[in-house]
């Protein structure tokens, strides 16, 4: 099978073909920096990169963009608030949404750039779209004008009728009611609500509006026609649908040929939001016990164009799943026999195979995590009939670090500990010699405070972090 998306564009699952052979180039929209990322963000950043380690698995070269919206109303108004400039403002949530990246074990994008070191070509992208008449200037502002773009909607699937109703009217705010398709602001006049956010330029003294950000630093990034879009289901409207038009209309090309969405995670009935107040961000989580790869092992689990409810329940639900999954991979190394049972080569193989299956269909996470776990029970069995040999445990391990380079659970330096928790447990191995079980004793437990959990087998001490 193929590799195949769902394109929102077209509402079908379409076999992917890259622009250019062996190369995807693709655009994430990321965070805006008026405050800590949540969960439900995170669920969307996170489908993106099991999209970029999975094409990375076929063996494409990946060019990604996930850029940083520093300028907004909401970055302005908070920054205000505070008394704060907005670079001093926005670079607290910048930083902190990097930590979170780590923390969760991302695939780190090739750029990250963010909107204010970017306005140079905003302003060149607006300048166009008034020469062509795309645009027009009101009371200061610079809107777009969505009457002249016969195709407008083509993404949301609006309908027309509805689209010319409300095309005589603008917008100037950034975010505004889905179903109300307006005019909408490119760039906005300086008033004194914006204090000393803005600047001089060739069409005047302001800044811009949210939606021609995406479309000047993709384009920068990534060409006038790239491969992949890719946003959470509230993006479609206005956001994505909008930069289509603007950057369609720039350069009479194509903007991109896939566009992936990712569903809302919930809390109970209402999708997570910083709007309605019910979210948690990934500190207010780690800060109750859990460790990041039980959190990320949720995150994932399931399809991304599924709704995810979050509780606690499941998260403990997905800490178990996720101890199952880590202890099989490093119980492996307690195969000792030499003898081939015959079995395990074919398990590996088929494994391999349905695995690449599930995920060309559409990202079938859930079905790919699906054929590990058979593959973990199956092999769970040869060990305990004594039929796993220590070369067929080497080719099960190797098989399952390469799907972990999709599902990114065992951080590369997992198998690392820092010094002071190597002594601690060379200090505990040495107590057992010395037959001061008091002493090893305290030492497992100051360790297993620290999260480091020890195991004493018969091929000698085994250690793992706690989920």
């Amino acid at each position: 099978m193929a590799l195949r998306f769902f394109n929102t564009m077209t509402r079908i699952k379409e076999e992917f073909r890259p622009i250019e052979d062996g190369h995807v180039r693709m655009y994430t929209c990321g965070p805006t920096l008026y405050d800590f990322s949540h969960i439900g963000n995170m669920r969307t950043f996170i489908f993106e990169d099991i999209l970029r380690r999975y094409l990375k698995y076929k063996g494409y070269k990946v060019t990604q963009v996930m850029n940083l919206t520093d300028i907004d109303d909401k970055t302005i108004k908070a920054s205000k608030e505070q008394g704060l400039s907005l670079s001093e403002y926005t670079e607290k949530y910048k930083k902190a949404f990097f930590e979170d990246l780590d923390t969760l074990n991302f695939d780190r994008a090739e750029d990250y750039p963010a909107a204010t070191e970017h306005i140079p070509e905003m302003v060149a992208m607006v300048r166009k779209l008034l020469d062509k008449g795309y645009a027009y200037e009101a009371g200061g502002d610079i809107y777009f004008r969505i009457s002249k773009k016969d195709d407008y909607g083509k993404l949301s699937h609006m309908k027309l009728e509805d689209l010319r109703a409300g095309a005589s009217e603008r917008v100037a705010t950034d975010e505004y009611e889905k179903e109300s398709a307006t005019d909408f602001a490119l760039w906005k006049g300086w008033d004194e609500a914006d204090g000393d956010v803005f600047w001089e330029t060739e069409i005047g003294k302001g800044r811009p509006g949210w939606h021609i950000e995406c479309s000047a630093m993709s384009m920068k990034y990534l060409g006038e026609h790239f491969d992949i879009h890719t946003g959470g289901v509230d993006n479609i409207f206005p956001h994505h649908e909008n930069e289509i038009a603007q950057s369609e209309a720039t350069t009479g090309k194509p903007f991109a040929n896939y566009w992936l969405h990712s569903a809302h995670l919930k809390l109970k009935e209402d999708k997570m939001s910083k709007s309605l107040g019910n979210f948690y961000i990934l500190r207010d989580i780690l800060d109750k016990g859990y460790s990041p790869v039980a959190i990320r092992y949720l995150l994932i689990s399931t399809h991304y164009r599924m709704q995810l409810v979050f509780s606690f329940d499941i998260l403990d639900a997905a800490r178990e799943g996720v101890k199952r999954y880590n202890d099989f991979i490093d119980n492996l190394s307690d195969v000792t026999s030499d003898k081939n049972g015959g079995e395990a080569s074919g398990l590996i193989d088929k494994a391999k195979t349905d695995f690449v299956e599930a995920l060309d269909d559409d990202l079938n996470i859930s079905e790919a995590f699906g054929v590990v776990f058979n593959i973990i029970r199956d092999i769970n069995r040869l060990k305990a009939e004594n039929k796993l040999s220590m070369a067929e445990a080497d080719a099960v391990l190797e098989a399952m670090d390469g799907f972990d380079t999709v599902f990114g659970l065992r951080k590369k330096d997992d198998a690392a500990l820092d010094s002071e928790i190597e002594a601690m447990i060379e200090a505990r191995n040495q107590a057992r010699k010395d037959k001061n079980w008091s002493e090893a004793d305290r030492i497992r437990d100051e360790l297993l405070a620290q999260g480091i959990i020890l195991e004493d087998t018969p091929t000698g001490v085994k250690w793992k972090r706690k989920m």
